[in-house]
């Protein structure tokens, strides 16, 4: 059974175009191993997942504290796009399925490690919509960088729980079709906890109800398409205040002891808004409103319920972040985190090697915040500080359809390339209108980095994707060669690059009078005044490396 499902998932997989070969190194690595079951079956979007389009989840679980105890259901609607009598799901092998019915049909399902293969009696028919109830129960088993699902106290002792589940997997405490392509169009998410408590989800509030049975009721709505790493619970003993930012309503939540420290580090929402709507357009979920939620761990991107864990210090955990004195002046969990609202929330990578839609972007978006309140040189003094953070020992792509985790460059070496992109525009008003418009052109949807280059180089007129696949598929970044000739007074430069046809304008010469060059592959020759040790390469506008002889 498990050879048919696995050749049945590679070759819905290979239909897709999901599964790639392995980005280049650069290095002459050799080819990656075909991908095996148990990865495919996870990270692949097999026959079982790609028959089916997500419409719309709700959510309707208790949690008990005492026990540390989830039970509840899923009510999972979706559209088949192909006749079949299967679709996969996951839910994670310490909770247990309690029953799946479609109606009052108990349905039968096969357990495979965190997917479960749900069976139909009868054949699903393109173009239908069906709805099933997937009841389950368990207790949740922390794990990975955040937890995932935690339980912990406040300082009172009052129970204080909550989620953070991206990389790890939201079906670690819920069922659903755990992947990155396809998102429900909205979603309503209902959680009971004991009277006392609050729980603050994704969405806009649409009521409280008192159950009668030492249990509350708390119902949100999800106007917009979600995906499943951003469904989050956060239940405590929460003050609420809230505020406005033009028509936009503004709610903050934090626990009693931490309340009036909220007050003052919260109001730094209202300047991130105004400076990512100056960029790229309004903020993505008006409907659903923009909640900002005390956690105990450092934060997290949840749509429209960012989770914030920052001391209430500036810097990152009170640290300076890029150290060079500009992190000190912004609270960097409220600005980064919520950044990923238009990047990674509203645009959201189809699959997870993809992962540089998301973080590179929101990164390059904190250089932008500083930049809108401090000015262009504070910007490039900002970004260029992360240079630092950058390894260089994998290509930031890794392979598709496999859940395979992007190294940490994606975020640094991501935003520096944006960066670098810009300088090639070389026109700051075309730049901007060019972002701008990216977003508004892919908001609400999941896209590949394919899409990214494809529009890139439509917009602009120059063929980019060299530049994009040697950041982003190759480990190392280009190096500007230069061979100088004292007698002649001549210098001889080329692009050392894994691409190919990697061509790139740079600025050289001296700073304040840089002259534009356009070196390719190939060697060319150029009469410069300077020496070898005034000759400058201007690399806070361009991530490359330089080598004089």
């Amino acid at each position: 059974m498990k050879k048919q499902q696995f050749l049945g998932l590679l070759a819905g997989a290979l239909v897709l175009g999901v599964v790639i070969s392995v980005p280049a190194t650069g290095q002459g690595s050799p080819a990656a191993a075909p991908p095996t079951y148990d990865v495919l079956l996870r990270g692949g979007y097999g026959p079982y997942r790609a028959n089916n389009d997500l419409l719309y989840y709700h959510l309707d679980i208790r949690v008990d504290p005492v026990k540390q105890f989830v039970s509840g259901k899923n009510t999972i609607r979706f559209k088949m796009l192909a006749d079949g009598t299967r679709i996969q799901l996951e839910l994670y092998p310490t909770m247990q399925i309690d029953r799946i019915l479609l109606g009052r049909t108990e349905l039968k399902y096969e357990r495979d490690g965190r997917t479960v293969l749900v069976d139909f009696p009868k054949t699903l028919h393109k173009g239908r919509t069906y709805s099933i109830d997937f009841y389950y129960s368990g207790q949740p088993k922390a794990q990975g960088r955040f937890g995932c699902f935690t339980f912990k106290k406040d300082t009172a002792g009052t129970p204080w729980i909550t989620t953070a589940c991206e990389g790890t997997g939201p079906d670690i405490w819920w069922p659903n079709k755990e992947q990155w392509r396809d998102e429900v169009r909205s979603m309503r998410i209902s959680v009971a906890v004991p009277n006392g408590l609050m729980d603050v989800s994704n969405g806009k509030f649409d009521g409280s109800k008192d159950l009668g049975d030492g249990y509350t009721q708390w119902n949100w709505h999800v106007h917009y398409p979600i995906n499943n790493y951003d469904v989050a619970l956060n239940i405590a003993n929460y003050q609420h205040f809230s505020d406005r930012y033009k028509k936009l309503h503004l709610d903050f939540y934090a626990l009693p002891e931490d309340l009036a420290k909220a007050k003052t580090q919260f109001t730094q929402a209202k300047g991130m808004l105004e400076a990512f709507t100056h960029y790229f357009g309004p903020y993505p979920f008006p409907k659903d409103g923009y909640k900002l939620i005390e956690v105990p761990y450092s934060g997290m991107e949840h749509q429209s319920a960012v989770s914030y864990g920052n001391l209430f210090k500036n810097g990152y955990l009170g640290r300076d972040w890029t150290g060079v004195g500009i992190s000190p002046r912004f609270d960097f969990i409220i600005i980064h985190e919520s950044g990923h609202e238009w990047f990674g929330n509203s645009i959201t990578a189809a699959d997870k090697s993809d992962m540089w839609i998301h973080e590179g972007w929101t990164t390059y978006l904190e250089g932008l915040y500083v930049e809108y309140r401090w000015g262009k040189a504070d910007a490039l003094k900002y970004l260029n500080a992360y240079k630092s953070k950058i390894a260089n020992k994998e290509p930031i792509i890794p392979a598709r359809g496999i859940n395979a985790e992007p190294p940490e460059d994606q975020y640094f070496k991501s935003a520096l390339m944006l960066n670098t992109l810009r300088s090639i525009v070389d026109d700051d008003a075309r730049w901007f209108r060019l972002i701008h418009d990216f977003y508004q052109h892919f908001k609400y949807q999941n896209i590949m980095t394919e899409d990214v280059v494809a529009w890139f180089n439509q917009q602009t007129g120059m063929n980019l994707t060299p530049v994009f696949d040697q950041y982003l598929r190759h480990t190392a970044i280009p190096v500007l060669e230069l061979k100088f000739n004292a007698a002649d007074g001549t210098v001889a430069y080329r692009w050392k690059a894994g691409e190919q046809d990697f061509a790139m304008p740079v600025r050289v010469g001296e700073k304040d009078h840089w002259l534009l060059i356009h070196p390719t592959t190939v060697w060319q020759t150029m009469k410069t005044p300077l020496t070898e040790e005034q000759f400058g390469v201007a690399t806070d506008l361009y991530y490359v490396d330089v080598s004089k002889s």
